[in-house]
């Protein structure tokens, strides 16, 4: 069975440093990246703050509610690192959120923890306090262990969203090409740098990121995309394909 932690730590052992995750935003002009070794650092400092901060354990959900960003792959990461499910329902046990939907959830904050990434460079923290209750991810994150292991961890059998396990998510398709793939319209191959303006942290868009990361790959992400800017994004980045 394939767990998000055993993929991972396969791609740490074969070449940390290369480009994991590549992030523009077209609309400020900000430009992310971050290496297999920064990725999983994030992952380890995201996946402390859902169990040492919010509480959360193996079983439990998350929805993530972020537009595309870098930080949806980490949460992502972090949730399955936990052993959580990835909800698009509106009753999840935690939620991360960003500053468009805040407003949604702040007052849901004493039922649940709702989490709030500010999507300011750098992932710093909101530049106006949140809504009592809410955790700033751009605050509670930095205090969070650049490396973390689970006490309880997750198999390929947990689930990974509401209709995958961990296993159907990461195992490589029998005849090579994964359906999730085929899913993203895409055709990347083993080693590819696939652009995409679709959001990761979405069901139709989840392929984006977890097909270049079980395939050693990268993933370029174009938040707001300006079409007349995409084909220079794709030549300047090397992209092979695009979803």
């Amino acid at each position: 069975m394939a767990t998000f932690a055993e993929v991972l730590a396969a791609q740490l052992r074969q070449e940390p440093g290369r480009p994991l995750l590549t992030f523009y935003d077209h609309a400020s002009d900000e430009r992310v990246e971050l290496s297999v070794t920064t990725y999983a650092n994030w992952v380890a400092k995201a996946a402390g703050l859902l169990t040492e901060v919010a509480d959360l354990e193996r079983g439990m959900s998350l929805r993530v509610d972020l537009p595309p960003h870098w930080l949806s792959p980490v949460f992502l990461g972090a949730a399955w690192s936990v052993g959580l499910r990835i909800t698009a329902h509106d009753d999840p046990d935690a939620v991360v959120c960003g500053p468009d939907t805040l407003d949604t959830w702040a007052p849901r904050a004493g039922e649940i923890p709702v989490l709030a990434c500010s999507l300011r460079p750098l992932g710093v923290r909101f530049a106006d306090p949140v809504p009592a209750g809410v955790l700033d991810v751009g605050v509670e994150i930095w205090s969070q262990p650049d490396g973390w292991a689970p006490w309880d961890p997750p198999t390929g059998d947990d689930l990974a969203t509401d209709d995958l396990t961990q296993d159907e998510l990461f195992a490589p398709a029998k005849d090579g090409q994964s359906e999730l793939t085929a899913a993203a319209g895409s055709s990347l191959t083993d080693g590819g740098r696939l652009l995409s303006v679709a959001d990761p942290a979405s069901p139709p868009g989840m392929a984006t990121f977890t097909e270049p990361l079980r395939r050693g790959g990268s993933l370029v992400l174009v938040r707001n995309p300006d079409p007349d800017r995409l084909d220079g994004v794709h030549d300047a980045e090397r992209a092979t394909a695009r979803a």
